[in-house]
């Protein structure tokens, strides 16, 4: 199979069919065999059902995932890794904040062995933001991009850690998120460092980006529980450099 698209999903039953039939077309379109698989991380409406009351070609596989127990992005997109049986495996937003035409930027420099795993960025040169977020969510995140940095020892070449579209050689990935302990948002965070820590090639790629006026990320809530996932992982990660079980 040429490729698996991941699509994590909480409460998104308005979106997610519009979700699926894109990714569809990225597939026909481009002649491509592939998955979609979509994880809905304890969604209390009926986005399971949506997902799964979409049509789809019948030589595209359509995978829906459900769990009761909202338990965070990171699971989510474990889950659908771990589920993935792609030559490429990558998992996207729903909502469409990126357009599917990006994807084959990201294909191609997977398939061409320029790099093992391939990100789309907003903030590189070649990148436009299309709709961008309030300035108070822009203003936080980048103060948030500034502390990983500093905080979690990011590769200073890396410009976007929370874009969500990120692509992976098959195995790598799936054996990349099988070692992941993040449920939250900072599960991208963990697999860079991992990925990083092990020596495998990273690299960004440049999208039209817009931002979703739906999001479901509440920046009321979310920095405390961000702070206590991104000292797990740090703590995680020495214990595992020392060879500590």
């Amino acid at each position: 199979m040429d490729i698996s698209i991941v699509i994590p999903v909480f409460e998104e039953s308005k979106k997610i069919g519009i979700d699926i039939e894109a990714a569809s077309l990225f597939l026909i379109n481009n002649s491509l065999e592939g998955e979609i698989i979509v994880v809905d991380d304890g969604s209390r409406d009926n986005t399971a059902e949506a997902a799964k009351n979409t049509e789809t070609p019948p030589e595209i596989r359509l995978k829906v995932i459900y769990y009761k127990e909202n338990t965070g992005k990171g699971y989510a997109v474990r889950t659908g890794m771990n589920s993935s049986s792609g030559d490429i495996v990558m998992f996207i937003d729903s909502g469409n904040c990126v357009s599917y035409d990006h994807v084959l930027r990201g294909l191609q420099l997977l398939r061409n062995d320029v790099c093992d795993i391939a990100h789309g960025s907003r903030y590189l040169p070649e990148s436009r933001i299309l709709k961008p977020h309030k300035w108070t969510r822009r203003i936080s995140s980048y103060l948030f991009r500034k502390f990983l940095t500093f905080f979690m020892k990011i590769p200073s070449g890396l410009t976007d850690t929370q874009c969500g579209l990120k692509m992976y050689k098959g195995e790598l990935g799936r054996s990349l998120y099988g070692k992941c302990i993040t449920n939250g948002f900072m599960l991208d965070i963990e697999v860079i460092l991992r990925a990083w820590h092990a020596g495998f090639r990273i690299l960004e790629f440049p999208i039209d980006w817009t931002a979703d006026s739906d999001s479901r990320l509440s920046l009321s809530r979310v920095p405390v529980n961000m702070i206590r996932e991104l000292l797990r992982i740090k703590k995680v990660l020495s214990i595992e450099k020392k060879g500590i079980k």
